[in-house]
C-alpha cells in the first residue's frame, strides 16, 4: 500500500481566493481528508451537497479545482 503519511489521515478546506467560474464564491468551497494511501475525499456543502472521491490524491484535485493557484489547500492539522 502507497502511503502518503504515517501520521495519518489530514483534514483540509479548499479555500478559493477568486472565482474564476462564477459558481463558488470564494472562502471556504470545501472541506476534504487525504488519507494515508493519498487518496482524497472532498465533500462540497451548499445546496447541494456532494462528496467526491480523488484516487490520485492532492494533485489530480487542484488539477481540475485549482484553476492556476486561485483556489488553495488550507491543511487544518497543521
Amino acid at each position: 500500500m502507497k502511503v502518503a503519511s504515517e501520521a495519518g489521515p489530514r483534514c483540509f478546506q479548499l479555500v478559493r481566493h477568486v472565482d474564476v467560474s462564477g459558481v463558488s464564491g470564494t472562502g471556504v468551497v470545501a472541506e476534504g481528508v487525504e488519507w494515508t494511501d493519498g487518496s482524497v475525499a472532498l465533500h462540497w456543502g451548499g445546496r447541494y451537497p456532494t462528496t467526491t472521491v480523488w484516487v490520485d490524491g492532492i494533485d489530480a484535485l487542484l488539477t481540475i479545482h485549482g484553476h492556476n493557484g486561485s483556489t488553495t489547500i488550507r491543511w487544518l492539522d497543521e
